[in-house]
């Protein structure tokens, strides 16, 4: 039986999965209070939740922030969001962060998207 080898970008998701579950062991309320919000900030409302990922997609690229980018990345497959619309929501991010929003977009972005598109 051959193992299965994780992608990079699905050891990310994991890491990021099993450390937010340490913090809410040990911050239960404080993580609590946190999920709640995020979970009411990304329910479908007069912006749908696909703009929704997009926006945060934008906002993880521009900040740098490489676990929000591939959480988001997957966010957008996860709600259908084409490539044509993950890119130009790169091409904003990076236009207001330049450079080196520009090098995660044409990384990391690309990397986790090749490697979560085979479970879409």
């Amino acid at each position: 039986m051959e193992k299965e080898v994780m992608t990079s970008t699905e050891a990310a998701l994991l890491e990021y999965k099993e450390g937010l579950g340490v913090f809410t062991k040990k911050m239960p309320g404080l993580a609590g209070h946190f999920n709640a919000f995020t979970a009411e900030c990304f329910k479908e409302g007069a912006i749908a939740q696909k703009e929704k990922q997009l926006i945060a997609l934008g906002i993880s690229v521009y900040s740098q922030d490489e676990y929000c980018i591939i959480y988001h990345v997957k966010g957008c497959l996860d709600q259908g969001c084409s490539e044509q619309e993950i890119f130009e929501a790169l091409g904003v991010a990076a236009a207001f962060g330049g450079g080196a929003a520009m090098s995660q977009a044409v990384t990391l972005v690309q990397e986790a998207m090749d490697e979560l598109k085979t479970q879409h």
